[in-house]
């Protein structure tokens, strides 16, 4: 064995045997020719569609937040004579959420949504939240997806703001109209994040002496319950996992108009509020325990 090859040297490796100048003649690649252009394009292609990737969470995280603050507004409204201010001021809100859906719309002209879908799932899942809970605040129904995409139809010719009248593909690209869809998928998970808004309204509205509203919005549950039972496992996996939130929020509006129907004459009404927030940690203890 040579003193190269010992306990305190090294062996020889392969490539060693290799002049020094052939081993640096890979580095001399034709970069005119066919293969090293076509991966140019490529490079190009991937990073043009990874910054279109970046934009769209950035927008979507906006319109989480912005969603949020209008969800929080609404929460604000304690009895008739300022709800409609709050409505309007939440409509306001909602206008500049379009706005940002509209830059959404934007970047995805020409693309397949579905290809940047999870860029943009969490933020129009929030403004579905959002939408559907101001809408439950007027009418006390459920809006439908047809109805919220609806809203998402804008053209240029009302400087950004959305235009109500519904037009075909081919007409969207002469007057230069873009249209945002929600998924059903999307339109499904923000629905069953409304329940948890609806369990707080009832909790709220109760501590105001509003005592008709925990019944309807009890009403209300039941049947978005049913319908989300109808589902099941057949669904998407984020709406069975979204299934025993809701269920919990049931429980806890139904626990409330319970105390209301049994013992609302017993409690004053400054009181049930406390009574109620007492019930639900109850509650969420015997879950927790379970």
């Amino acid at each position: 064995m040579s003193s190269k090859e010992g306990s305190g040297g090294f062996r020889k490796r392969k490539h060693d045997n290799f002049p020094h100048n052939q081993r640096r003649e890979g580095k001399d690649v034709n970069s005119s020719s066919p293969v090293m252009l076509a991966f140019k394009s490529f490079q190009q292609e991937l990073d043009a569609r990874h910054d279109k990737y970046e934009r769209l969470v950035k927008l979507s995280r906006d319109i989480t937040v912005e969603s949020k603050r209008t969800i929080f507004l609404l929460h604000r409204i304690t009895s008739a004579p300022y709800m409609d201010e709050i409505l309007t001021e939440a409509e306001i809100k909602l206008d500049g959420v379009r706005q940002k859906i509209l830059q959404v719309a934007q970047e995805l002209s020409g693309e397949d949504m579905h290809q940047f879908h999870r860029a943009i799932t969490t933020g129009l899942q929030e403004y579905v939240e959002a939408v559907s809970f101001q809408h439950f605040i007027k009418t006390r129904s459920l809006i439908s997806m047809d109805e919220i995409n609806k809203q998402l139809i804008f053209s240029t010719e009302d400087n950004g703001k959305e235009n109500k009248t519904p037009s075909s593909d081919a007409q969207d690209k002469q007057c230069g109209t873009w249209r945002l869809k929600i998924t059903p998928v999307d339109y499904l998970l923000g629905v069953a994040d409304l329940t948890g808004e609806l369990m707080r309204m009832c909790i709220n509205s109760v501590g105001n002496g509003d005592i008709d509203t925990p019944f309807e919005v009890s009403q209300f549950l039941r049947q978005v319950y049913d319908g989300f039972s109808f589902i099941g496992n057949t669904g998407p996996y984020e709406v069975s996992k979204k299934l025993y939130t809701l269920k919990q929020s049931l429980a806890k509006v139904e626990n409330a108009c319970y105390a209301l129907k049994v013992r609302g004459s017993e409690i004053p009404k400054h009181m049930l509020a406390d009574v109620f927030s007492v019930k639900t940690e109850m509650i969420d203890q015997e879950e927790g325990i379970s």
